[in-house]
């Protein structure tokens, strides 16, 4: 019998690890099923601190890599499915990315070091042995750096023209209007981190989702929103920042008040502040390695 790949985790994650992989595989039919990110590591952190007088919890989420067969329009729906499924019944938090074969071996050979790191850092839970991954091409540090400055150039300026936009509208007691250049401002700056760190977005625009993907490159990022995660307060103004991408612009029944609005757009700043701070802090720190 081959050695347990998840011996270094608790049985207990173990058991909600390989009740995951079971879904997966009866939900997705996959080619290869890998887990990746800190449980694959061993670097899983499940804890709470104090920060400022509030009590800050962190959770290690169980991040799969499902690899498909071939491309599909309902990867989204996989996704949403699996993780709902395991969301009710487990303890630990899923996170699922799709994508299939193909892509992932297009990002291989354009050196994208999100998938080079989870075949190498990952632990593959599930292959069917029909599908293979391409050598990954290697990368010089002063490419990797021009690269992740280019991504910078072009998504941190986006985001920063979407919260100019908001600021103008804000000044204009257009709150709704407001609140849709928020969102995609922040959208803008979750994709600049995760290009700038990785290489790498996810073709969605649920800012929950994206905040979850960006957990694992920066936790003050992670914490501005939904800090404390049992703040009600904290929720409603997520929320009313989440459903400004559809419910601000089409629905009758989406109202957000000025005080919250100006609420949402300092958080939004702050957030700006943040995000070019840690990029160029990744950026700079890229030519000394290799």
């Amino acid at each position: 019998m081959s050695e347990n790949p998840l011996q270094h985790l608790p049985q207990t994650k173990q058991d909600e690890i390989n009740t995951v992989l079971n879904i997966i595989i009866k939900e997705a039919d996959p080619a290869k099923v890998i887990l990746f990110g800190s449980h694959a590591t061993g670097k899983w952190v499940d804890s709470s601190i104090q920060h400022d007088g509030i009590t800050l919890t962190y959770e290690s989420d169980y991040d799969f890599l499902v690899v498909t067969k071939k491309k599909s329009d309902k990867e989204q729906a996989i996704i949403s499915h699996i993780e709902n499924k395991c969301n009710e019944d487990l303890k630990g938090i899923t996170s699922i990315l799709v994508h299939s074969i193909d892509y992932i071996n297009t990002g291989l050979s354009y050196g994208q070091y999100f998938f080079i790191r989870i075949l190498s850092e990952g632990i593959t839970l599930f292959d069917d042995g029909k599908h293979e991954f391409l050598t990954p091409k290697k990368l010089k540090s002063t490419e990797l750096k021009e690269r992740s400055q280019n991504y910078f150039n072009i998504w941190f300026p986006m985001g920063n023209e979407f919260l100019i936009d908001a600021e103008n509208a804000f000044n204009r007691k257009s709150y709704r209007k407001a609140n849709f250049e928020l969102h995609q401002a922040a959208e803008n700056f979750y994709a600049t981190v995760m290009l700038v760190f990785s290489g790498y977005k996810p073709t969605v625009h649920n800012l929950n989702k994206l905040r979850k993907y960006a957990k694992h490159l920066s936790y003050d990022l992670y914490s501005l929103f939904l800090t404390p995660s049992d703040d009600e307060e904290e929720y409603r103004l997520f929320e009313l920042l989440r459903k400004g991408y559809v419910e601000a612009r089409y629905s009758i029944d989406y109202d957000i008040s000025k005080e919250d609005c100006q609420t949402i757009l300092e958080k939004v700043k702050r957030m700006k502040r943040l995000v070019e701070e840690i990029c160029k802090d990744k950026i700079n720190s890229i030519i000394s390695q290799n």
